[in-house]
């Protein structure tokens, strides 16, 4: 079966034939971020990584995009924004779905309850124990904005 590193390898191919320049430019960028991710794993760059560490590559790549759009926003440079939108969509199909908000907030009020939290000063312990349930399934942001509403 197809690694996740082999599918994007192969998605340049199919980018570079369909002179798509966006998503080129993303994969050629994914696909550095992987190949310096082996080297600072002391593995050869030829090497593969395992599915769960490509994601994790890929969502460094998200967050960077997300912050590179919160700032260009800030300061007004509404060109940059979206080409960093359109890059952030080519990205995010390569990570698994997300929960629905109403989903997270029903896990972390279950959660809340069972570590009988009710202090503001224990936010980061419930926030702590959330992230270990959620990592991967639902976005930290999210799941912070939703632990601030609670208290």
């Amino acid at each position: 079966m197809e690694t996740l590193q082999q599918k994007i390898k192969n998605q340049i191919k199919e980018a570079m034939m369909a002179k798509d320049t966006v998503r080129l430019t993303v994969l050629r960028g994914l696909s550095s971020a992987i190949t310096n991710d082996l080297v600072e794993k002391g593995r050869t760059p030829q090497g593969e990584l395992t599915d769960e560490e490509t994601l994790a590559v890929i969502r460094r790549q998200v967050k960077q995009r997300k912050d590179s759009i919160e700032q260009f926003t800030k300061g007004g440079r509404e060109d940059l924004v979206e080409g960093e939108k359109a890059e952030l969509v080519h990205l995010e199909i390569y990570l698994p779905q997300m929960m629905a908000e109403d989903e997270v907030k029903k896990i972390i009020e279950n959660k809340k309850t069972e570590l009988s939290i009710v202090d503001v000063k224990d936010k980061g312990r419930l926030m702590a124990e959330v992230m270990k349930d959620l990592k991967g399934k639902a976005d930290g942001m999210m799941v912070k904005n939703i632990v601030d509403s609670l208290f």
